[in-house]
């Protein structure tokens, strides 16, 4: 039997990530949004032409900021997010999104690899619950694992509020 939970604190997550996207926005700094598209023939979220796929209204893109297009976790991966980036000289990378169990976490793995300073907007982040075998791993745990695990090494996990702050 597969489950679909639904993802856990997502509307705060992107209640969060409008303030950083604000933020950004007033000191016209440079804004991406990635936006992942299904191809896998087995997918059931994400698929092209669906509301799944699209940007979320509240943080919707303006005209003026860069949207990559991508089919797998690793934003990288296929994209033209790296020429873009070495384009327009950034080094320092503010993530946030859905899921941090997926997309988050292979996108900061490889930007670290590559050299960017990484922050990770931990609430600015959501996942669901895991299965694994055959135990439900809650949402909380997933969410407080990876977060940790890129804590250490790969980014600084901050919250939207020590972000806007600092």
């Amino acid at each position: 039997m597969q489950r679909h939970d639904p993802e856990v604190t997502s509307d705060k997550a992107c209640e969060n990530a409008k303030l950083l996207l604000d933020k950004f926005r007033a000191e016209t700094l440079p804004v991406i949004f990635i936006q992942h598209i299904a191809t896998r023939p087995d997918a059931t979220f994400f698929l092209p032409n669906t509301e799944g796929a699209g940007i979320h209204k509240t943080i919707s893109p303006l005209k003026s900021e860069k949207i990559v297009v991508k089919n797998y976790p690793n934003s990288f991966r296929e994209t033209d997010l790296m020429e873009y980036l070495k384009e327009t000289q950034i080094t320092d990378l503010v993530i946030c999104g859905m899921m941090t169990h997926m997309c988050v976490d292979a996108t900061t793995r490889a930007a670290k690899d590559f050299g960017f300073n990484i922050s990770v907007i931990g609430d600015a982040c959501a996942t669901k619950n895991l299965e694994y075998n055959g135990k439900v791993v809650d949402a909380n745990e997933v969410q407080n694992s990876f977060l940790s695990a890129l804590n250490y090494f790969y980014s600084t996990v901050q919250t939207t509020e020590e972000y806007l702050n600092q």
